[in-house]
């Protein structure tokens, strides 16, 4: 299994962090800003491309050199990741799978900017997707009180988390020959990669994952292969955040 960690492009909350350096009045569930959705459309344009790409050579196919050409795309819930998604999926023509467990570090929550308390929110219902995003396929669990319903998620949490997403993906996909592409978040990214080579956050150094960049990571058999993190060769200098 080739496995494509994509970042979702920017949203309003990293904005709002890269103007003022605090995310004390952070939007719940942020959407896209327009150069989100810019990043967006460079991101799905490439991967798209990559799809038509019939015949390729040893190497070309081992680098993605020429193409991706993903056979299966899933994406958290969050709205920045959903926008992000649909685009791809527009591109490439592959169904957009939403998977409850590839959603931020936290999950959906309101903080309190005077006592620094986090307090879980519902998130956005069945029928708020189907209505705004009709391409995205939900799990069967997301009804009408919306899909987090939940108090914030402390770290350790996430972390279980993650171990969960990995040994999914090993009994959707491992011995296959799938290219599958995950939708996610920077926070998550953090404590992926560390249950993906065994450790913990605290073992390894911060992971750098731009907006609408790429990781590829080979999950074989008997070994983890490393073939690129953060790519973003694709996109033009002046949109990359």
């Amino acid at each position: 299994m080739q496995l494509f960690f994509i970042r979702h492009a920017q949203s309003e909350n990293n904005l709002l962090l890269e103007q003022t350096g605090s995310n004390d009045v952070r939007c719940v569930d942020p959407e896209l800003t327009h150069l989100g959705y810019q990043q967006a459309q460079v991101l799905a344009e490439f991967l798209g491309r990559s799809q038509s790409v019939v015949k390729m050579n040893r190497a070309s196919a081992s680098q993605n050199i020429q193409a991706i050409q993903l056979t299966h795309l899933y994406t958290s819930l969050m709205i920045r990741a959903v926008a992000t998604g649909v685009e791809i999926s527009k591109t490439t023509g592959l169904p957009l799978m939403g998977w409850l467990d590839l959603h931020e570090l936290g999950g959906i929550y309101q903080k309190n900017p005077q006592t620094g308390m986090k307090a879980g929110l519902p998130g956005h219902s069945k029928a708020y997707f189907e209505q705004r995003y009709p391409e995205l396929i939900l799990p069967d669990s997301v009804g009408e009180q919306g899909w987090w319903n939940r108090p914030h998620e402390p770290n350790q949490q996430g972390l279980s988390r993650a171990r969960c997403v990995l040994q999914e993906l090993y009994t959707r996909h491992g011995g296959s020959n799938d290219r599958v592409g995950l939708i996610s978040h920077g926070d998550f990214y953090q404590m992926f990669l560390p249950v993906i080579f065994g450790q913990t956050p605290e073992n390894l150094p911060f992971f750098q994952l731009n907006n609408a960049a790429i990781t590829r990571i080979d999950l074989e058999a008997n070994k983890i292969r490393v073939m690129y993190l953060n790519r973003m060769d694709y996109i033009p200098a002046n949109l990359i955040t």
